[in-house]
């Protein structure tokens, strides 16, 4: 049997893959048993309850289950960045899909950034417990090992997403619809881009912006707020389930990225596959997705500005993807 051990997975882009995962996996009727985080315990009913358990996120009781069940597994999948914490008598793969674990970026604060910290080093230390690790782009591959001291052969590049729905059969794109798909943690750069946004509609008067900001940043939604209230064409949509937000994309003539700290960057290839066109922050994690139409210094609010005022006047070049999906080259790993 097969383990794969998503225990601290229960939302945001982690969350997706993990969905998509699970379905595949499942359509091939694969002898797979599941470590699911308690948080998503209402997901997953199709999975025979002999196939699953569901747990709370610590690191006590996922010890405990490696203890009780060492030698059940042939292969093992730890789909949470951090290895096994015992050394298992088995081929086992860690998919690592956090920058934060690489990179603390200077937006977190004190109490973030020393939480990242201590990861770190828990990582460093449990890091032999793997036989291979799995990441989305060379990027994430070099700093992996140079940050860890991990042979590249160890470090298996295997992107995947969910694609299949991405095409729709009607057109409703609207000229001059920019989206921004992500949470608002610090790093992923939403201030910078509202007083981008205000300088360039205050010059043209024209365009939209959508952004997916949850109650879960009310600082950032109270922002939000303020900026309708002021008469700014901003429209967060929130949380909102896939088919929804495929809409959105679908609407949308581009995708503005402005985020400082991507291992992957699923909203961008998500956006492509849309039709979007990308105007992307001039990070190196940008350029592993794809070569944006435009690109601009996230750190610099007058060069977003001035990215959007590009965009305005058409003075884009077409996006080209350079990252695909496959995850049956995954799904070949585990049952190889």
């Amino acid at each position: 049997m097969i383990l794969i051990d998503s225990l601290y997975i229960n939302n945001g882009g982690g969350k997706i893959l993990l969905d998509y995962l699970v379905k595949e996996i499942e359509k091939k009727n694969i002898n797979v048993f599941y470590v699911f985080d308690e948080r998503v315990k209402n997901d997953y009913k199709q999975i025979p309850l002999e196939r699953k358990v569901y747990l709370k996120a610590t690191i006590c009781n996922r010890k405990k289950f490696y203890k009780k069940n060492k030698g059940k597994f042939i292969k093992v999948l730890c789909f949470a960045n951090l290895p096994s914490l015992i050394n298992l008598d088995c081929v086992s793969y860690t998919y690592f899909h956090q920058p934060m674990y690489l990179n603390i970026p200077k937006e977190f604060n004190y109490i973030e950034r020393l939480k990242f910290r201590i990861k770190q080093q828990f990582l460093y230390f449990y890091k032999k417990n793997t036989s291979y690790w799995l990441v989305q782009n060379s990027l994430i591959q070099q700093n992996l090992c140079k940050k860890y001291n991990i042979h590249k052969d160890k470090v298996l590049i295997t992107p995947f997403y969910p694609n299949e729905d991405l095409i729709k059969d009607s057109e409703i794109r609207e000229n001059n619809v920019f989206i921004y798909v992500s949470n608002a943690t610090a790093h992923k750069n939403h201030l910078r881009l509202f007083e981008a946004f205000k300088l360039f509609y205050n010059k043209y008067k024209t365009g939209k912006l959508i952004v997916t900001v949850s109650d879960q940043f009310p600082l950032v939604l109270d922002h939000i707020n303020g900026l309708i209230y002021d008469g700014y064409p901003i429209e967060n949509i929130g949380f909102v389930d896939r088919e929804e937000l495929i809409t959105n994309y679908h609407k949308s003539e581009y995708l503005i990225f402005p985020s400082l700290e991507e291992s992957f960057g699923l909203g961008i290839v998500e956006a492509i596959e849309c039709g979007c066109k990308v105007i992307g922050a001039d990070l190196p994690y940008m350029f592993q997705v794809c070569e944006p139409s435009l690109s601009f210094n996230p750190f610099d609010i007058d060069d977003i500005e001035n990215a959007f005022v590009k965009a305005f006047k058409k003075e884009e070049v077409q996006t080209r993807q350079k990252l695909f999906n496959e995850i049956n080259s995954l799904i070949s790993l585990l049952i190889q």
